[in-house]
């Protein structure tokens, strides 16, 4: 028994921030991917590289909660999402894992099951979800798509480094910096859902600006305002940032073909960790053979076909 699934990754978030009682992000996913392919077995045990125990829990959780604690697994886990930037490789290793493990057993598991069960292991961003989503990535608490992904290319920017998300997200002063820049959360959240209704690229990466630069008194990052200089010269829209990573993102109209230019000048001046993407719709997708072919299906089209299968195999 076996099931592949993929989970994008994502650079950083549209927006982030605390409103209220409510810690929340806005995803910003992108055409990078975590590839997990996982093959059941009878051992009870579960095989993966040791230097990804969140894959591990992940599986030994979806297997207790589809109750087939009996079954153990060999899993493989091949991601171009980079570790420690803010770009949601573990909830992307994590996802994946979760839905190739359902797969796998030839039942199915909603977005909401995988997203408890990878705040359960650590906050997480909510890729699991289709579209582009606010989700409360500590609690849980909020998980509302507030529409499909704008056309739009990325070219990001990794400053270097990395930032530890469980310590980052434990810090005690969070919350306080957090309630300073409520009120241009407040305002960059209702932009971007106005932006994503009305198909507006200048609103959302307006809104995305004015939650970056919001939480540079949090996670300050020094080439900010240069970036943001490139993107504006080069035609962009705005830039977005990971609010707890060390990539920027320079937002560009994927019809206009512009995000060439700022590449050619951002080598220019110096930055050299550079990859040009494209937003799209989050969600996971499982790897299934149609007419002798294989092709990706995406979560929910996969789980209401077995769910008809399984209905009809039961009567």
């Amino acid at each position: 028994m076996q099931g592949i699934a993929r989970a994008t990754g994502t650079c950083g978030e549209l927006v982030q921030g605390k409103i209220g009682q409510c810690n929340f992000l806005v995803t910003c996913p992108v055409e990078i991917y975590s590839v997990v392919k996982v093959k059941l077995n009878t051992t009870g045990t579960i095989q993966v590289d040791k230097n990804m125990p969140k894959v591990r829990r992940a599986l030994d959780m979806t297997l207790k909660f589809l109750d087939r604690t009996e079954m153990g697994a060999a899993v493989i886990v091949s991601s171009s999402i980079p570790h420690g930037k803010g770009m949601a490789s573990s909830t992307a290793d994590i996802t994946a894992a979760c839905a190739a493990t359902a797969a796998a057993l030839g039942t199915f598991i909603t977005p909401a099951e995988i997203a408890e069960i990878a705040l359960s292991i650590e906050p997480t961003d909510g890729i699991m979800f289709e579209g582009i989503t606010m989700f409360d990535h500590v609690q849980g608490k909020v998980a509302r798509v507030l529409g499909k992904a704008p056309e739009l290319d990325i070219v990001i920017v990794d400053l270097g480094g990395e930032v530890d998300t469980v310590l980052f997200n434990a810090n005690l002063e969070l919350d306080k910096m957090n309630r300073l820049k409520e009120h241009r959360i407040i305002s960059a959240l209702e932009k971007l859902e106005r932006g994503l209704v009305s198909r507006d690229t200048q609103l959302i990466g307006e809104a995305a600006t004015e939650s970056a630069f919001a939480n540079q008194h949090i996670l300050y990052k020094p080439e900010l305002e240069e970036l943001y200089e490139i993107c504006r010269k080069t035609g962009g829209t705005g830039v977005n940032v990971a609010h707890s990573g060390t990539v920027v993102g320079l937002l560009f109209e994927s019809c206009r073909n512009l995000a060439g230019n700022a590449m050619r000048m951002l080598y220019d001046r110096g930055f050299r960790n550079v990859l040009k993407t494209c937003m799209l719709d989050g969600g996971v997708e499982v790897l299934l053979e149609r007419a002798g072919e294989m092709a990706w299906q995406k979560l929910d089209a996969y789980m209401e076909e077995t769910y008809g299968r399984l209905r009809k195999s039961t009567g």
